[in-house]
């Protein structure tokens, strides 16, 4: 540390003021005065602590919050080597370029002449130094609040894959990045969002891949978006996505750091938001929802039969039930003669019409999932087992719902898991095709499906269409679409999201 260091960090700031259009609050010099103000933003907060030392006659305030800070590093690397330095004849700003002096070069130290920064770094994990006649504070890096420790994914399960994936601490989760990724490229950005909370949002991305334009939309949408509290990413989403209502999002989300570094090896946008593990991904495109780590990391025919499988799942999901009711109430000659005795005999024993049965047992599903989901783990198996075996079998036995329809259920119910990041919108499409089914048949059917195109083809936050590369049709990014190729051709060329810009 010199003085150097110092006079360029103010200089800095000085550069700063000119460009700032904000009102801020500056440092006083009388220390009294700081104080006052200091502890009436904190009010009667019990975990904000104030150490006053008298350091060879000249007054020495420290500004911690307990907590958020590892308060053995402050004492130990902060605050005793200040107190026990020999400053000389130095007050003010000097005093506290000696003090950074003092302190051990493995501390993040930086100096403000905002208070009400100061008081934001403090509420970081920050400890703040003031002192008689300076105008500036500098703070020190010494964060140490509890954290949870790193562990597997709980939601994107791979088979070859890593086994790590994103905790609450955007740090640690930037570093998994920053491990995967050694190069300068690299680049991270942080925004504030929130009135209220000050939640911390890094935007991640590689400076030689990404779209300019398409990062400042990313930011101004960040930095713009009026919201008072965000306690995790999915408060974001809405503002990232674009403005046309849709049941499909542009925007992606990832527990993985592996996939999160794939994604911005493509050019792609990411945002991990502070106190949440899981990131956001920009722009998300529709076929990607069929990909996964694990095709890349198996053999080429394998992971195009699994992606087929998925695309035929995701297309049993969102249409059996409705087709089935749509067959069954105006099509029933394109039933086979050996299946149409028995689905009119076991329907005939219920005494609901098809349509009113389908939507009633799919309901029942949704809620003993839902109970299953919210329920402590010691009883959310026992839920399901209740929901599954005693429900769906008592009603068939009953006669309220037909042993086809069940069957139907249970087929639905696990064809929607092959590809979970669509499940919401799996389940309100299931819905509304079981009711369009009821009233217009296959016609209605075809006509809805129609309108889904349409509502995807129009997804566009970013100017890369959410249905690219099948519309637009792209033929070069075909390579890695459903059949995946061998990485002797992929790894030649790199596939970028702004390519499939219109």
């Amino acid at each position: 540390m010199s003085e150097n260091w110092f006079s360029k960090k103010v200089d800095e700031i000085s550069i700063d003021e000119k460009t700032e259009t904000t009102e801020k609050k500056n440092i006083d010099k009388d220390l009294q005065k700081n104080m006052a103000y200091i502890k009436q933003q904190f009010g009667d907060a019990f975990d904000v602590k104030y150490r006053k030392y008298n350091a060879q006659g000249r007054e020495i305030m420290f500004i911690m919050v307990d907590g958020m800070c590892d308060s053995l590093l402050a004492t130990e690397q902060v605050i005793l080597p200040i107190i026990e330095a020999n400053f000389n004849d130095e007050t003010g700003d000097k005093l506290i370029y000696s003090a950074a002096d003092q302190v051990s070069a493995s501390i993040d130290k930086s100096i403000t002449n905002d208070l009400d920064e100061a008081i934001r770094e403090a509420i970081y994990g920050s400890i703040i130094m003031l002192t008689e006649d300076a105008q500036f504070a500098i703070m020190f890096g010494v964060q140490g609040f509890p954290k949870r420790a790193v562990l597997e994914p709980s939601t994107e399960m791979q088979e070859r894959g890593s086994r790590e994936a994103f905790v609450e601490s955007f740090k640690d989760n930037v570093t998994m990045i920053r491990r995967r990724v050694r190069n300068p490229v690299f680049k991270t950005q942080i925004v504030e969002v929130g009135d209220t909370t000050k939640t911390r949002a890094c935007v991640c991305y590689m400076s030689d891949r990404v779209d300019r334009k398409m990062l400042d939309n990313v930011v101004d949408r960040l930095k713009n978006c009026k919201i008072d509290t965000v306690l995790g990413s999915g408060y974001l989403q809405t503002f990232l996505d674009g403005k046309h209502p849709s049941i499909f999002s542009g925007v992606g989300f990832t527990e993985r750091p592996d996939v999160l570094t794939a994604k911005i090896s493509e050019g792609k946008i990411c945002i991990i938001v502070d106190g949440t593990p899981n990131a956001l991904i920009v722009p998300y495109l529709f076929i990607e929802h069929f990909h996964s780590l694990d095709d890349y990391l198996k053999r080429p025919y394998y992971a195009t039969f699994i992606r087929i499988l998925k695309i035929a799942s995701f297309l049993v999901s969102v249409f059996l039930p409705g087709l089935y009711v749509a067959v069954c109430t105006f099509h029933q000659e394109i039933i086979p003669e050996t299946m149409i005795f028995g689905i009119t005999g076991q329907e005939s024993r219920t005494p609901l019409p098809i349509m009113f049965e389908a939507f009633f047992i799919h309901l029942v599903y949704e809620i003993v999932r839902e109970a299953g989901l919210r329920m402590p783990k010691s009883v959310g198996h026992a839920i399901s087992i209740v929901g599954a075996l005693v429900i769906g079998d008592s009603a068939v036995t009953a006669g309220i719902i037909s042993a086809p329809m069940l069957i139907i259920v249970g087929l639905t119910a696990v064809s929607s898991f092959v590809v979970s990041t669509l499940y919401e919108s799996v389940a309100v499409m299931r819905f509304a095709f079981i009711i369009i089914g009821g009233l217009g048949g296959l016609y209605g059917i075809m006509m809805g499906f129609a309108a889904v195109l349409v509502n995807a083809a129009a997804i566009n936050p970013y100017g890369v269409p959410f249905t690219s590369p099948l519309s637009p049709t792209k033929i070069g990014a075909w390579r890695d679409l459903v059949v995946r190729q061998d990485w002797r051709k992929m790894g030649k060329k790199k596939m970028l999201i702004q390519k499939l810009e219109k």
